[in-house]
């Protein structure tokens, strides 16, 4: 009897394997749940190291450069304000040839007044040409390989500035003849003519702001 009862309770070997390798799997996947947590943390931790190294990045270029596009942005807007005085003397200076144009003959001393603002208004012209044509050189020059690889409305727009150079000069030209008492041509000739300015200005305008090539 004794015999008997102790042998029910001794553990039966499947039972004991059984719980055995229970504990072998919650152990293993305990591990494994273990190493998923410490390659997460790893994979947060270097996460944010990279965000915080891409932030820095950033800082650093934004730090670095400020003075040198402030300075590009000085360029540009002193750019457009000097294209645009020039193109206001390019609209009056036709004007006075205009007028020049339908002095009577023997009214000599409005013809010296219009001459002498005509000359005034060219050298005044010059000058704010040579300041435009600097600066946009000195931008152009800073991003020439952006402005000139297969960017079609930057070659455009300098065939029009060359018309516009070519314009300005004829200007100096036709008032020079007016000084010399060589001109043959009629006030309505000087009316188109003073339109010119109006269409170069205008393809110039398009050109920059619409960029349509």
């Amino acid at each position: 009897m004794c015999d008997d009862s102790i042998k029910a309770f001794q553990p039966r070997p499947m039972a004991g394997v059984f719980f055995a390798s229970t504990l072998d799997c919650g152990f293993a996947a305990a591990r494994r749940l273990r190493g998923w947590r410490r390659l997460r943390r790893r994979i947060v931790c270097r996460y944010k190291r990279l965000r915080r190294l891409s932030v820095l990045g950033c800082l650093s270029r934004a730090v670095s450069r400020p003075s040198h596009n402030a300075a590009m942005l000085w360029f540009k807007a002193f750019h457009i304000v000097f294209v645009a005085s020039w193109f206001a003397a390019l609209f009056y200076l036709p004007r006075i040839l205009v007028n020049l144009a339908m002095v009577p003959p023997d009214s000599h001393a409005e013809r010296e007044r219009l001459l002498l603002m005509g000359r005034k208004l060219l050298r005044f012209g010059n000058l704010l040409m040579v300041v435009a044509l600097v600066l946009g050189l000195a931008m152009l020059g800073h991003n020439w390989r952006g402005y000139m690889q297969g960017v079609g409305w930057m070659w455009a727009k300098l065939a029009l500035v060359l018309l516009v150079l070519g314009y300005h000069h004829a200007c100096g030209r036709l008032l020079n003849q007016f000084e010399h008492l060589q001109n043959r041509r009629s006030h309505r000739w000087f009316r188109v003519f003073n339109e010119v300015s109006v269409f170069l200005f205008t393809g110039i305008t398009v050109l920059v702001v619409v960029r349509p090539f």
